[in-house]
């Protein structure tokens, strides 16, 4: 794949064209506290992983309308009571859910408390998944996939369910007396990393104790240019969408305001490390910018400003794999300095 969006040079000044509504902030107010008129009730069962240096608890919290969404926590065995874990809470790629059982513990080896969320309605390819998403927009015509589902309205979109999960999960995290409630981080590649941006900009001032965000090659960013220009799944679905619905450009776009990360991200305080990947035609590097540019601006107007420290890692040569195993150990190292 060649090098097809903006030079880096105007990458690192990009900005998008998604317009913040005038009662964004109200709107996810309101989301919010309707999500906590449920009760949490996290319970952590522990389950037979096979392995011999974490121990895994089968998760189920209420999410979204009080709906129950499942997860797994692992935890290094080496753990000691009373001394508890900074937990890193992860969120899966478009279409994963959180797996199998011992699928994927390396944040537990690391020695964190890993909370992997599973995503309602999902869980279909790479990583399987068990949460239904029973709010189906009823009669709303929709492209096959999960892009355009109650995109007619913002009170119906399905992300507006998923980053309510997605919230509520750090507030779960937080329950389990092994994780010091004061140390979260969240992460996630492709979907999990816009789920990370719109976490860390939904929980400043709203939720204490997230101190770090790791987007890595972030979905659901700046849609108005991820539209036009992104060749490979998922926002080709919206595109199909309004190749048949040719009036719906303009209010589908006022919804997707307010899930756009471009948005959601402004109002973040957590020290941030992002990754983008130059040839990716999934998330093209413009939209990841967009996000990564806009980041903290609303928390002070940038780094010297008074706003959250960020960073973001170039892979010029890599599609949406982006850094992988590269780029694991980068957050690893950024982890260990944060912390100390």
């Amino acid at each position: 794949m060649p090098l097809f969006d903006l030079p880096l040079e105007e990458l690192r000044q990009y900005t998008s064209s998604a317009v913040l509504p005038p009662d964004f902030e109200a709107f996810w107010d309101r989301t919010i506290r309707d999500a906590r008129t449920f009760p949490l009730s996290a319970v952590f069962e522990p389950v037979e992983n096979y392995l011999a240096v974490v121990d895994t608890f089968d998760v189920r919290f209420a999410g979204y309308g009080g709906d129950p969404v499942k997860g797994w926590l692992h935890l290094p065995v080496t753990r000691k009571a009373g001394s508890p874990l900074p937990a890193v809470v992860q969120y899966a790629g478009y279409s994963g859910g959180r797996g199998l059982v011992n699928q994927d513990t390396r944040w537990a080896q690391a020695g964190y408390a890993h909370f992997i969320m599973d995503t309602r309605g999902q869980g279909y390819s790479g990583a399987v998944g068990d949460t239904a998403d029973p709010h189906p927009s009823a009669g709303e015509v929709a492209y096959a996939g999960l892009m355009t589902r109650g995109a007619a309205s913002r009170e119906d979109y399905y992300y507006r369910r998923v980053y309510m999960d997605a919230f509520r999960a750090v507030e779960a995290a937080q329950s389990h007396p092994d994780v010091d409630a004061s140390r979260i981080v969240v992460a996630g590649v492709s979907q999990g990393g816009g789920i990370t941006v719109a976490v860390a900009g939904l929980a400043a001032g709203r939720l204490d104790g997230v101190i770090a965000a790791l987007p890595d090659v972030p979905f659901l960013q700046d849609f108005p240019r991820a539209i036009d220009i992104a060749p490979r799944g998922p926002y080709p679905e919206i595109a199909a969408f309004l190749g048949r619905h040719r009036d719906r450009y303009e209010p589908m776009l006022a919804v997707l305001n307010y899930f756009d990360g471009v948005n959601l991200g402004r109002s973040a305080i957590a020290p941030a490390l992002f990754s983008v990947a130059q040839m990716d035609d999934v998330c093209p590097p413009s939209t990841v910018f967009a996000s990564y540019n806009a980041y903290g601006t609303g928390a002070g107007g940038g780094v010297a400003a008074g706003g959250p420290a960020k960073d973001i890692d170039v892979y010029r040569f890599n599609n949406h794999e982006g850094g992988q195993e590269h780029h694991w150990i980068r957050q690893l190292q950024y982890l260990r300095k944060l912390l100390d």
